[in-house]
């Protein structure tokens, strides 16, 4: 048995019915012009034959002393495959409707905490001809960003290769020269205490930047929102893609970043839903926003160095020039803050600003206490070349995460080749008519478009 980390062990502690603390991915994919009829199946036979299961794919929370969990990893060494991997077909007409139905159960289901914690559904039944793989995995074995690497690395950019590769038998990447041996359980409670505690010396300087000079947008000042509220366990997914030559054209065209972009795009879509629903609050809606903090000579360096800034997505504004520009500003001033502060100290304010979201797990905090923030953005690094498994074209790679409660809505996209795939999590009983927000979506994109000057 092997202890499991502060950090994991709060996806555990912290998972409910109504919570459920796993990430996901839908993969739409085109068969190769020379499949058969029996492509899909013979894919399935073969797959199951990959059965060289990575420590992380054999394991699962054990128990000690009489009984107590979430404190040992237990590793199955005989992985029950045809459990883990299920084939599913759709109803008919096999629209993406019916997909994302189906998808929209699966992601609403916990893992079962005596086997090891994943599974994937190879789905066909597609009017088109295609077929999908929806994956899941608990929070407390990967974060989004090591799963989607993973996904990422069991396919090619050569669509004649033919070797069929599994997330599960992927070993690690072997760590660049610097990088650090993992930490023990104590190192990392030491070096989470020892992070907090250096922000003492900078209180001051973030003092000053959040009350006199305005800078950097606090927690707990966002309204509340509909999507702020106790959630149930169902769940309802919506997915789609836009080119990313749009929102490039957008970037350049308003001198922006493409994740300014993004957000934009995102509050305005926001905006609409919430007029449609007759819920718009007054004051702008707050997103935590999951971003790099190396500097520029430090892209290539090994380490963890992601933080999270709150960002005012403007949401009072209609004009949505005077919105991109406002997100803009407040992206822009969280950033020199973080930028100002040495490496500990930035990712301890990281941690303060997160806070909200393990203060939600609190029974009756999300109802009683205003939110942290109304809702999580997250951009996952994906693939920036076309990609193909097993010959098959990678046609969408849509990230799905968590709802919580006091953050009934979930939006994360990824960069796949020329497109940007957005996926969408929401409540399924807070959220009603997510796929909505998918028009809203595209909505905005066109607004900003011609609020920028770039279509007619």
């Amino acid at each position: 048995m092997k202890l499991i980390s502060p950090t994991d062990s709060m996806f555990l502690i912290g998972e409910s019915r109504e919570h459920p603390m796993h990430v996901a991915s839908l993969q739409l994919f085109r068969p190769p012009e020379d499949s058969g009829p029996e492509f899909i199946r013979d894919l399935h036979e073969t797959i199951v034959k990959n059965d060289d299961f990575q420590p992380t794919f054999r394991k699962h929370p054990g128990r000690m002393l009489g009984g107590i969990s979430n404190l040992t990893w237990a590793f199955d060494n005989d992985v029950d495959i045809d459990y883990h991997l299920r084939m599913s077909g759709l109803p008919r007409p096999g629209r993406i409707r019916e997909l994302l139905e189906l998808t929209s159960r699966l992601h609403g289901t916990l893992l079962d905490r005596h086997r090891p914690l994943w599974e994937a559904s190879l789905v066909e039944g597609l009017d088109d001809g295609r077929f999908a793989i929806y994956t899941k995995i608990h929070h407390s074995l990967l974060d989004g960003v090591s799963a989607q690497r993973l996904m990422v690395r069991s396919m090619s950019p050569d669509p004649d290769d033919r070797e069929t590769r599994v997330p599960w038998t992927l070993g690690p990447k072997r760590k660049s020269k610097g990088s650090g041996d993992p930490r023990s359980a104590l190192q990392s409670i030491t070096g989470a205490v020892g992070s907090i505690a250096s922000l003492a010396p900078a209180g001051l300087s973030v003092a000053r930047a959040a009350l006199v000079e305005q800078q950097l947008t606090l927690p707990f000042r966002a309204p509340k929102t509909m999507f702020n509220v106790p959630i149930g366990g169902a769940r309802r997914v919506a997915a789609q893609s836009w080119p990313l030559a749009r929102i490039r054209a957008i970037k350049s065209a308003a001198g922006v970043t493409v994740n300014d972009v993004v957000l934009a795009m995102c509050a305005g879509a926001l905006r609409a839903y919430l007029i449609e629903r007759d819920a718009l609050p007054d004051a702008p809606l707050v997103a935590m926003v999951p971003v790099s903090l190396r500097a520029a000579d430090e892209q290539d360096a090994g380490g963890n160095m992601v933080g999270t800034i709150l960002c005012n997505l403007a949401t009072d504004t209609a004009d949505p020039a005077k919105r991109l520009d406002a997100i803009n500003t407040s992206m822009r001033d969280n950033k020199k803050v973080f930028a100002e502060l040495p490496r500990s100290q930035a990712l301890a304010l990281s941690a303060f600003l997160m806070s909200g979201i393990a203060l939600a797990l609190v029974p009756g905090f999300a109802s009683s206490a205003p939110p942290a923030f109304n809702i999580v953005i997250s951009n996952v690094p994906g693939a920036r070349e076309p990609m193909y498994w097993n010959g098959a074209r990678l046609d969408g790679n849509y990230p799905l995460s968590i709802a919580l409660d006091g953050q009934a809505l979930n939006i994360t996209l990824t960069n796949n080749a020329d497109n940007l795939d957005f996926g969408l999590v929401g409540c399924r009983r807070s959220i009603p008519h997510l796929q909505r927000l998918l028009t809203h979506l595209e909505d905005s994109l066109t607004d900003l478009e011609h609020a920028v000057g770039i279509a007619s």
